[in-house]
């Protein structure tokens, strides 16, 4: 597969462009394998460069140089640094990250650098959306945590205890098990709350006869997780909540066996959305079907009519239909899902039959 430097020389050739100034802390880790909070780097056609404090100069040696970067410390005036580096090597168009960058930022380096500046859109994120085998290995390694919390979590869900309670549960199990940290805010909503696509854990307490979301993921070396599941907790549970979940599993299932290489995302997401339009419920069906995870939790591709990316070989997506209805609850299903040539491999193992706690 092709070095991450190469990605970058790519990238300045395609664009015409003499150097890249990469400021976004997931390209920045992606290209030079920083992992720290503090830093920036230049690509240029005469070497590459990344530029932090003393606070880093042990770590970001390491891993910069690692990633084909020359580390180079810098004081408070870090830009004016890189400004005098794009002046050394006389560059006349810069690259930068317009997605990430400020207004105020983009003034700044404009004064400072003194060079055109050319805007390049989504290309890092863009090259990001294939992963190598050792990325896809850290997402499943993430999965398997997420779903050991998940069956963790059944254990301890009772009435009277809070969501936040068990949200809280899910991402200690998680960090025992190696996790950096979550990959995002969990969300967990039982009862009304599972018609909110995004309810984060609330000080309600968990009731009988309803259902509850939960929708969280680990964050492992660099890699997320993201995984939902709905489970019915009661002794009473009503044909309505059978019918919604298992349709929802229907078109989740069915949104897995559409995603394969060579079709567009947009397309996977419109099948789903058919057949929920055919069984009535489409309007209750609000969201994107899934998204590209990696670094980050929510990237390129999107599976929605806003996106038209065409799916290759070891992309990894989400499947994550649901139906939401006020006042009455929600159910969603999430899967991991990476692309292969032949089909699919979904990464997670929890189960998604109805379970119904009581």
């Amino acid at each position: 597969m092709e070095k991450r430097t190469e990605k970058l020389s790519r990238i300045l050739n395609e664009l015409n462009i003499d150097g890249l100034f990469i400021t976004d802390l997931y390209n920045l880790r992606y290209f030079t394998g920083f992992t720290g909070t503090t830093g920036v780097a230049l690509a240029t056609k005469y070497g590459n460069f990344f530029f932090s404090d003393f606070r880093y100069k042990t770590q970001a040696t390491r891993e910069v140089t690692e990633m084909g970067f020359e580390f180079v410390e810098v004081s408070r005036g870090s830009l004016q640094t890189v400004g005098e580096y794009i002046k050394k090597f006389g560059l006349k168009n810069v690259g930068f990250e317009d997605i990430n960058v400020s207004f105020s930022l983009y003034q700044t380096i404009k004064e400072i650098f003194k060079v055109e500046l050319a805007p390049v859109g989504n290309k890092l994120v863009m090259e990001r959306m294939v992963k190598s085998n050792e990325e896809i290995a850290l997402i499943k390694k993430a999965v398997e945590i997420s779903d050991v919390a998940f069956s963790e979590a059944l254990k301890i869900i009772k009435e009277g205890v809070s969501e936040k309670e068990v949200s809280s549960y899910m991402e200690y199990i998680q960090r025992k098990l190696g996790a950096d940290d979550r990959s995002f805010t969990t969300i967990f909503a039982s009862g009304y709350r599972s018609a909110m696509p995004h309810g984060v854990a609330s000080d309600k307490k968990i009731q009988k006869e309803e259902f509850i979301t939960m929708d969280f993921g680990a964050y492992y070396e660099g890699y997320v997780s993201d995984i939902t599941r709905t489970v019915y907790y009661g002794n009473n549970i009503t044909e309505k909540h059978k019918e919604i979940y298992n349709m929802v599993l229907e078109a989740q299932l069915l949104g897995i066996n559409t995603i394969k290489e060579g079709i567009m995302s947009d397309e996977v997401d419109k099948t789903v959305r058919n057949f929920f339009n055919e069984k009535g419920y489409g309007e209750y069906f609000g969201h994107g079907l899934g998204h590209g995870i990696g670094a980050e939790i929510h990237e390129l591709p999107y599976l929605s009519s806003a996106s038209q990316i065409e799916l290759k070989e070891n992309m990894v997506v989400t499947s994550e239909p649901g139906l939401y209805f006020d006042g009455w609850g929600g159910v969603r299903i999430e899967d991991d899902v990476v692309v292969k040539k032949d089909g699919r491999e979904v990464l997670n193992k929890s189960n998604k039959e109805l379970i119904i706690l009581s």
